[in-house]
């Protein structure tokens, strides 16, 4: 299974990524486990709580779903989201 998701912090910033493994990759995140100090979740501290997930049962349709996520439209789906 992939996952493509959405996540937020406690002061209000969203990524969006695709995972094998959503629950190490939450961990990865929030800084339970190591992180690179240059991504995204690093430089913007603070608890971060899933938003949104979908399944998949290939990574290529995960990927797909991140970057319509990504885009103008799946930003506003998303926004909607919060709003609800």
């Amino acid at each position: 299974m992939y996952y493509a998701y959405a996540i937020k912090n406690n002061n209000d910033k969203i990524y969006i990524g695709q995972t094998s493994n959503l629950e190490k990759r939450l961990k990865r995140h929030n800084g339970i486990l190591k992180n690179k100090k240059s991504s995204y979740t690093y430089r913007n501290k603070g608890k971060w709580k899933i938003l949104h997930k979908e399944k998949f049962l290939t990574r290529k349709e995960a990927m797909a779903r991140e970057k319509y996520l990504k885009s103008y439209r799946g930003r506003e789906f998303i926004k909607k989201l919060i709003k609800e």
